[in-house]
C-alpha cells in the first residue's frame, strides 16, 4: 500500500478547505436567491472537471503505479457520485418536511457536507487500519454490500420515515429549545422566555431553528449512507489516499448536483435498482478477492465453498459501474416519457 508523505496529505486538506470557500461565495449566496438549474449544472460541470484534473494529477505525479491508481480514483469517484444521487432524493424529501425554502436549502447543504468530510475522513482512516490489520474485514464488508444492493429491489419508495423520530433529534430536543418557526437562513435566534432558568441578561434565550434541525437530520443520514459507500470504494481500492480523496471530490459537488437533480428527480425512478446491481457487484467483487477468508468460514460451517480467487481489473470494474449507472439512468427516462 502505498503511503504519500505528510505534507501531501495537508495540502489536500488545504486545496479542500480553499474549495469550500470558493464553494460558498461563488455558488448559492447566502440567502439572496433561489438556486436556477441552469447554475446547478454549471457547477456541476465546474466540480467534475476539478476531479478529473485531480484524476490527471495522479496519474502523471503519484509515486507507485500511478496509470492504475488513476484508474481506482475515476472508479471509487464514480461509486461515491452515483451513490450519493440516491442520497440526494433522500434530502430532497427532508427538505419538503421541514419546510425549508429552496433558496435556504444551499446552506444546510454547505455545512451538511462540512461536517460530511470530517466525519468520513475519520470513518476511511478508520477503515483503512482495519484494512490492513485485518484483511478479512474485507469479506464482510462484501457481505454487506450484499445485503444492501438487494435491500435496493425490495424498498418501497412509499415508505419514508418521519425525520421528527430521528434518535439524534429527539436527544438533541431534550437538550436544547427548538421553536417550529423558521427564520430565514438562520440556525439559532433569540426569542422571549418567562422562565428565569433560561433566560439571559436581556430576558430572552437562544432556540435552534428548523433549519438546524435539518441539518443535524441530514448529518445522521450521511453517517448512514457512509456504512455504504464507504466500503463499497474499499473494492476498487486498498490506498487510503486513494479511498479519501474519491469520497471526498464525490462529496464536494453534492451541493450543486442536488439542485440540478432536485428538478427533474421524476426522471430517476429506476436509479436505485442500477444502485443495486452496483451494490452487489461491488460485493462480488469484494468476496472473489477474500476467496482465502470466505472458503474457511465455510470449512467452520461443514462447508465446502471452493471459491475461486478472481481479481477483477479496474478497468473493467469502471466499465461495469459506467454502464449500469447510465442504462437505469436511460431507462428512468424513457419510462417516464412513456407513462405520461
Amino acid at each position: 500500500m502505498a503511503i504519500l508523505p505528510l505534507w501531501a496529505w495537508i495540502v489536500f486538506y488545504v486545496l479542500v478547505f480553499i474549495m469550500l470557500i470558493a464553494d460558498l461565495k461563488m455558488f448559492g449566496k447566502k440567502g439572496e436567491h433561489e438556486v436556477s438549474v441552469k447554475e446547478a449544472l454549471k457547477m456541476t460541470a465546474v466540480w467534475i472537471g476539478i476531479s478529473l484534473l485531480f484524476c490527471a494529477g495522479i496519474y502523471f505525479l503519484y509515486p507507485v503505479d500511478a496509470h492504475e491508481k488513476a484508474m481506482e480514483f475515476l472508479a471509487g469517484y464514480l461509486i461515491e457520485k452515483s451513490l450519493s444521487m440516491d442520497n440526494l432524493f433522500v434530502f430532497l424529501m427532508l427538505f419538503t418536511f421541514f419546510g425549508v425554502e429552496r433558496k435556504y436549502q444551499h446552506e444546510v447543504l454547505f455545512w451538511g457536507i462540512f461536517g460530511a468530510l470530517v466525519l468520513r475522513s475519520i470513518f476511511i482512516f478508520a477503515g483503512a487500519a482495519m484494512v490492513e490489520r485485518f484483511e478479512w474485514v474485507l469479506g464482510l464488508f462484501g457481505l454487506f454490500l450484499l445485503y444492501t444492493g438487494s435491500k435496493m429491489f425490495s424498498h418501497d419508495d412509499n415508505q419514508t420515515a418521519d425525520p421528527s423520530k430521528n434518535i439524534i433529534v429527539r436527544w438533541f430536543k431534550k437538550l436544547f429549545p427548538v421553536t417550529d418557526q423558521m427564520h430565514e437562513d438562520k440556525f439559532f435566534v433569540k426569542e422571549k422566555t418567562t422562565e428565569k432558568a433560561l433566560q439571559t441578561t436581556d430576558g430572552s434565550r437562544w432556540v435552534a431553528t428548523p433549519l438546524f434541525v435539518a441539518l443535524l437530520v441530514i448529518e445522521t443520514t450521511d453517517v448512514a449512507f457512509a456504512v455504504d459507500s464507504i466500503p463499497a470504494v474499499f473494492s476498487v481500492s486498498r490506498d487510503p489516499f486513494i479511498v479519501l480523496t474519491s469520497n471526498i471530490f464525490a462529496i464536494l459537488g453534492l451541493r450543486a448536483l442536488y439542485f440540478a437533480l432536485a428538478a427533474v428527480a421524476q426522471y430517476f425512478k429506476y436509479l436505485k435498482y442500477g444502485l443495486g446491481i452496483i451494490l452487489i457487484f461491488v460485493g462480488m467483487k469484494m468476496l472473489l478477492a477474500t476467496d482465502e477468508y470466505v472458503n474457511a468460514l465455510g470449512a467452520l460451517a461443514g462447508l465446502q465453498l471452493n471459491m475461486p480467487h478472481i481479481e477483477v481489473p479496474t478497468a473493467l470494474s469502471l466499465l461495469i459501474i459506467f454502464g449500469v449507472l447510465v442504462l437505469s439512468m436511460l431507462l428512468s427516462v424513457a419510462f417516464t416519457h412513456k407513462s405520461k
